[in-house]
């Protein structure tokens, strides 16, 4: 029992040692951080292995190289990398650094360490002899490759000739300046990555959720010439303009209703005119064909008083010659 739990242990410290190794390893090259002792104060003179996309620096006492827009040097039994000729550094795993840069021959090291000894001038430095049977293993066939089909060297990356001694840039600034002046694409996968890591930890941190950006503040000219513009067929109408929402719903405002129209009586005199005209005004019908009034119709149907008393008069006469 008790080995079996010393046994689980020291299984999770080996999983837990190789997942950091496994990270890095999916980027290859760090980030420019490091200072390797090399400290150029103008851009070196560099020239091309013959046969390899790769250059190298002769007048240096260093393994200094140049391939696919990047320098890359030697040291110290690590290899390093770097976008600008005097770094910063960044330390590059022995199982992603690209194969022309393995394959460059033992004499282009102007620094070679003790163990090239013995090795082929002409030929590559034997990295599976000095990393071991698994790298050599995972790497299998990196020595062996076609003359004929290497790639073209990158263009040198000369504008960084003029950023030299105090004018050399800062880590940040160095990204920026390689954009505007370099527009060479690389072609190795783990040069492209390290080009993306970068860029993205220069990259500015997004805005917060909830700010919201204040309006631009526009001039009284711009103004003027808002108001005197005439609005655009099909542009959406102002919210002022829009009927107020209640409950998440438009409800429009209907019209006030209007009152409904009132008889209107006889106009009151007016006081200009005279007293007899006034009179004759109101005694006169409303409108034609009205008829008379009530007491003008009375009036003509009663027999006058003459027509009265003459028909009274027959009727005693003619009561009297009866009898």
């Amino acid at each position: 029992m008790q080995k079996a739990r010393y046994g689980l242990i020291a299984l999770w410290m080996l999983i837990c040692s190789v997942t950091p190794a496994a990270a890095d390893l999916s980027i290859g090259i760090g980030l420019p951080n490091l200072s390797i002792g090399i400290n150029l104060p103008l851009f070196p003179e560099l020239v091309p292995v013959p046969g390899y996309p790769v250059y190298y620096a002769p007048q240096l006492d260093a393994n200094y190289f140049f391939y696919d827009g990047m320098y890359w040097v030697y040291r110290n039994d690590n290899w390093y990398a770097s976008s600008w000729y005097n770094g910063p550094w960044g330390l590059v795993e022995p199982e992603v650094v690209p194969l022309f840069v393995l394959r460059i021959p033992v004499r282009y090291y102007r620094q070679p360490p003790a163990y090239f000894r013995g090795w082929q001038s002409n030929a590559p430095p034997r990295w599976g002899q000095h990393w071991g049977r698994g790298w050599e293993q995972r790497r299998s066939g990196w020595d062996k490759w076609q003359r004929s089909s290497a790639p073209a060297p990158a263009p040198l990356p000369v504008y960084q000739r003029q950023y030299s001694g105090d004018r050399y840039p800062r880590v940040e600034q160095q990204p920026t300046l390689r954009n505007q002046n370099y527009r060479y694409q690389p072609r190795d996968t783990v040069v492209r990555q390290h080009f993306k890591q970068q860029a993205g930890q220069k990259a500015p941190a997004p805005a917060q959720r909830g700010k919201q950006e204040k309006p631009p503040v526009k001039s009284p000219r711009q103004q003027e010439i808002q108001r005197s513009t005439p609005p655009q067929q099909g542009a959406p109408a102002d919210r002022r303009s829009q009927p107020p929402k209640r409950g998440g719903e438009n409800v429009q405002r209907s019209a006030p209703a209007q009152p409904a129209p009132q008889q209107r009586g006889p106009a009151a005199p007016d006081p200009k005119k005279q007293p007899g005209a006034v009179q004759r005004e109101q005694q006169a019908p409303r409108a034609q064909g009205q008829g008379q009034r009530p007491q003008d119709k009375k009036e003509s149907q009663e027999p006058s008083r003459g027509q009265a008393q003459g028909q009274k008069k027959d009727e005693e006469r003619g009561g009297g010659r009866n009898n």
